[in-house]
């Protein structure tokens, strides 16, 4: 199951909106096929194992990380594939969590007289696929909140100068989260000083580019942003006031982004009916990288299900830089969020701190 949990891990970033699925085969103990999701609409897991173990799949086990399907989708049933396969053992890590399917695969497959154990590896498989579980289960995006910050919880100088906080080790470990996200956000504050490109860029290896969501009320988005003039596959949306003037959204539309509008208040966006408005886009993952304004809502309006904060080793010295949030924070202690699950990486001289609200 082991292995299997890391085929599945291949099709981070390529399989969503579907979850990442791995799968082994095992005849009189020997692996006779494998196989993984590769990307959203491919074959599944457990076909691409059956292709790959050819006839050795008769009187076989099957390990695979997520229960298999019973439904037609993009694709066929796989419990049919399991079944023509003459595969006699299914061992499941977890079962699938729309609540509309659960359990139909594991039932179907025992129907047919195959032996089926589930359970093996259940925490490791959820955890890999959080961010699939949630958005099946609330139609709204798994977030994560992305900062790289000095010890004394600076992001950037006064002026606004933030290349670089932390090393390269701690960036390519960003680009590696970009990849397996389907959409960054940023406020309009951020491009307007960094101007930044908001892709993956993987040494040596493809990545996937997330969509690129600006919080932007009030149109400011220049037509020169480095974003709107690369070469990406993946699209900008901007979030702009609802009654943002004409003039403008034709501005912007003329440059390929879309837009979309939203209601404010004080020229703000409830981040709740953002994520609601990415959901019913098929967006089932953020990564949320600021700035401070932007990080201190989605914290406060308690959207966020995931930190990854980075730790340069370095001071600024000062109570005049940029925070890593900006507004009003919890009175007391006692209301401070809590971190669960904490883990502690070194990534070169800098530490990535993750865990979940």
């Amino acid at each position: 199951m082991r292995q299997a949990l890391e085929l599945a891990e291949k099709g981070a970033g390529f399989a969503s909106p579907n979850p990442m699925v791995g799968a082994v085969i095992v005849r009189k103990g020997e692996v006779v096929g494998t196989g993984f999701h590769k990307r959203f609409g491919s074959a599944h897991a457990e076909v691409n194992a059956i292709a790959a173990a050819g006839e050795k799949t008769r009187g076989a086990d099957l390990y695979v990380t997520l229960e298999p399907c019973n439904h037609t989708g993009k694709t066929g049933p796989c419990t049919q594939a399991i079944l023509v396969a003459g595969i006699t053992r299914a061992v499941i890590a977890m079962p699938d969590p729309n609540p509309d399917v659960t359990g139909g695969g594991t039932a179907f497959l025992r129907s047919q007289g195959i032996i089926v154990e589930t359970g093996v590896e259940r925490r490791a498989a959820e955890r890999l696929n959080e961010a699939f579980i949630h958005f099946i289960r609330t139609k709204r995006p798994f977030v994560t909140a992305k900062c790289a910050t000095t010890l004394d919880g600076r992001i950037a100088t006064a002026n606004g100068d933030s290349k670089w906080v932390t090393g390269p080790e701690a960036r390519a470990e960003v680009h590696e989260l970009r990849h397996r996200h389907d959409a960054i956000i940023v406020g309009i504050n951020t491009v307007l000083t960094d101007n930044p490109r908001l892709t993956t860029r993987r040494e040596g290896q493809p990545g996937q580019d997330p969509i690129r969501v600006i919080i932007d009320p009030d149109a400011r988005l220049p037509e020169t942003a480095k974003m709107l003039t690369q070469p990406s596959d993946a699209e900008t949306w901007v979030l702009i006031n609802e009654k943002t003037e004409p003039a403008k959204q034709k501005k912007l539309l003329t440059v390929g982004v879309r837009l979309l509008p939203l209601a404010t208040t004080h020229g703000r966006f409830d981040m709740t009916e953002v994520m609601v408005m990415l959901g019913e886009n098929n967006i089932s993952s953020v990564l949320m990288e600021g700035g401070g304004a932007v990080l201190g809502s989605a914290l406060r309006e308690g959207i966020v299900q995931k930190i990854a904060f980075f730790y340069a080793p370095k001071l600024l010295g000062g109570d005049d830089g940029i925070p890593i949030c900006r507004g009003r924070g919890a009175e007391m202690m006692a209301d401070a969020m809590e971190i669960d699950d904490l883990t502690v990486r070194s990534l070169g001289s800098d530490i990535l701190m993750e865990g979940y609200l």
